[in-house]
């Protein structure tokens, strides 16, 4: 056998490996998608029937139907979805709103203790956020921010993950094209708004996404912060759901069907803006 014979063989079976662990990858990933999609649509005798079967062997509807009229603390389940949706968007947009400024400031603007903020914004990167969740949340109880819809809103709008990020792609626009808008009598406001935040989408897009997904899919500090009002997201809600008597009367099937309904909304948000994140995520590699 040929040196040649032997290198492509190697390169072909090197392909397959590779090809053959992001399938199993993937799988493991996207099991427990796949998994409660069929298992949705079983009636309380089938979820747990040994043996089990993958598919609905009596497909029904009725888990969906349970989920659209049920009410919780006197709140509908598609209410607490639309909340948590709208609270994820407003903390999303406030989030972005600050922290593209202040990446563009520190990429732009030479301002007294510039440095010293940067390297506090850099330390805080490596800062795991469950250390600081005692003190976080005696600071919104002491701003009366508990059970509240602000708690869900205002603590995460700074992110210095963000602004690390805003400030190395505003560093590798060159300066020379705000310095010429500049020359014409263009603000620095006016270079950040009319230039730099148009160059801007795809992070913005890209960022975006993964803070609405964050918001909206977030467990730990809702149960910490909004215990009391539940009707502010769904989490809570699926969280009561479990522990009312629905799951008596229909089983676990009522709350799969709507981990379900619930799963769909940042499908749809990652399905919009896919093409957008896959190019951030090139740039990103490219820098």
């Amino acid at each position: 056998m040929t040196q040649a014979k032997r290198a492509k063989i190697a390169k072909y079976a090197s392909k397959t490996a590779a090809i053959a662990a992001a399938a199993v990858i993937t799988f493991i990933i996207l099991f427990p998608l796949l998994w409660i999609v069929p298992s949705a649509f079983k009636p309380r005798s089938e979820l747990f029937s040994i043996p089990n079967h993958f598919f609905p062997q009596h497909a029904t509807l009725d888990n969906f139907s349970a989920v659209f009229t049920m009410t919780l603390n006197g709140y509908s389940y598609t209410r607490s979805l639309f909340v948590t949706a709208a609270v994820a968007a407003a903390s999303t947009i406030l989030a972005l709103s600050v922290n593209v400024v202040a990446g563009y400031a520190f990429a732009r603007v030479e301002f007294r203790s510039r440095r010293i903020l940067w390297i506090y914004f850099i330390v805080s990167m490596f800062v795991p956020g469950i250390t600081i969740q005692l003190t976080s949340i005696r600071v919104v109880s002491a701003l009366g921010m508990i059970n509240t819809p602000w708690v869900l809103i205002l603590p995460g709008a700074a992110n210095s993950y963000q602004i690390f990020f805003f400030r190395q792609f505003f560093l590798g626009i060159p300066s020379s094209i705000e310095e010429a808008a500049t020359i014409d009598g263009c603000s620095r406001f006016r270079c950040f708004l009319n230039i730099a935040l148009p160059i801007s989408v795809t992070p913005l897009i890209v960022l975006g996404v993964g803070h609405f997904m964050g918001s909206y899919n977030n467990y730990i500090w809702p149960v910490l912060t909004v215990s009391d009002n539940v009707n502010l997201t769904q989490v809570m809600q699926i969280i009561k759901l479990i522990e009312s008597s629905l799951v008596s009367r229909y089983g676990y099937g009522i709350v799969i069907a709507a981990t379900l309904i619930s799963v769909l909304v940042p499908i749809a948000i990652f399905a919009v803006f896919q093409k957008k994140i896959i190019a951030g995520i090139a740039v990103t590699g490219l820098k």
